[in-house]
């Protein structure tokens, strides 16, 4: 006779119920990489936020999974959220009776906490038709196929040509042991967007945990110069270049196509099936570049369980009453930006 289902939260640094929590997510078809216990230990020691990585287990054997994170800001609010940092989150489990039983767990979490509202950040189909949805974000996802010369002709005739141009100017890419000259590329580049940098220390810890799955890809000019580099995860047969930067030299000589054609090409190499362009908003420059590579958008299903709020949070560069801090922002010096975006982004998630 089988037992009731139990709810229980993963000790952080339990490592044997955190490999037994990672075995379910590499089998789960809902599941994805920012469903790893990983981003525990990441968030609670970069970031300082209380997390809640929630299972539900029947005689020993776990059944679904939700991770959650915690964060109480005075600018920004205060939420639970599967998952912060993370482009996908919301259950992974295989039945309903486990997805009903975390759920209500995280509700009855983020209600004895005190939030403002439960966010979800789903991949696949909302679950909940009346919880208000977030449709400014899409995702790309495109199929990788095995032959490295039909990767190249399925990219659309005009974006080719720029990987072309790449190659003709003598472009290099390599991988990183760490995030220095990745890190240095970045904070250049969302500090000419306006927006705060993450601290090094999260990049090098996301380096730290995941080990392979998680990779630096540098791209140099044929002086050695670093022009524009991205850092990737890996997670069953895909790939997801997921942070990336640039210096303001790269678009001229086509570096940032290059990157992505030299991602795609290698992991064809290794037989990997999908390549995820990630998370952009909608009618922007990331979202125009990656359908320029023939990627279609996928919308994605961001559903909100609001308790002390009426309306969706709108915590992102498209909100008005960000537009001035943006304008200020960008004309910082990089080392009192780089010193101040950590304790803003923090609480961004």
């Amino acid at each position: 006779m089988s037992h009731p289902l139990r709810i229980a939260r993963l000790p952080a640094h339990d490592l044997a119920v955190s490999a037994r929590w990672d075995d379910f997510v590499l089998a789960c078809p809902q599941a994805t990489f920012f469903h790893r216990s990983g981003w525990q230990r990441v968030i609670a020691s970069v970031f300082g936020h209380r997390c809640y990585f929630l299972y539900a287990e029947r005689d020993g054997v776990i059944e679904g999974v939700l991770p959650l994170a915690e964060i109480k800001s005075r600018l920004f609010g205060h939420s639970l959220t599967s998952l912060p940092f993370a482009v996908y989150g919301g259950v992974a489990a295989l039945n309903d009776e486990a997805a009903a039983a975390l759920e209500a767990e995280a509700e009855k979490i983020a209600r004895g906490q005190g939030a403002e509202h439960l966010e979800y950040r789903n991949l696949g189909p909302s679950r909940h038709a009346d919880w208000p949805r977030q449709d400014l974000y899409v995702t790309f996802r495109k199929a990788i196929l095995p032959d490295e010369e039909a990767n190249m002709l399925a990219i659309p005739r005009k974006q080719r040509a720029m990987v072309r141009k790449g190659m003709a100017n003598g472009l290099k890419a390599e991988l990183d042991g760490d995030v220095a000259r990745f890190f240095d590329l970045y904070a250049d580049n969302v500090l000419r967007h306006g927006t705060p940098a993450m601290p090094k220390k999260y990049f090098q810890a996301l380096l730290d945990e995941f080990g392979a799955d998680a990779e630096v890809l540098t791209v140099t000019g044929p002086d050695g110069r670093p022009l524009s580099s991205v850092l990737s995860f890996y997670f069953r047969d895909e790939v997801l270049p997921y942070y990336a930067g640039d210096d303001e030299a790269a678009r001229g000589l086509a570096a940032n196509d290059f990157k992505y054609w030299e991602l795609m090409r290698r992991a064809c190499a290794r037989g990997l099936k999908v390549f995820d362009y990630g998370r952009s908003k909608q009618g922007t420059g990331p979202y125009a570049f990656k359908k320029n590579w023939g990627f279609e958008p996928q919308p994605l299903s961001y559903e909100y369980r609001l308790f002390k709020r009426d309306s969706i949070p709108q915590n992102n560069p498209n909100n008005p009453k960000y537009q001035l801090m943006i304008k200020t922002w960008r004309k910082l010096p990089i080392g009192v930006a780089n010193w101040l975006g950590p304790f803003i982004v923090k609480n961004l998630g």
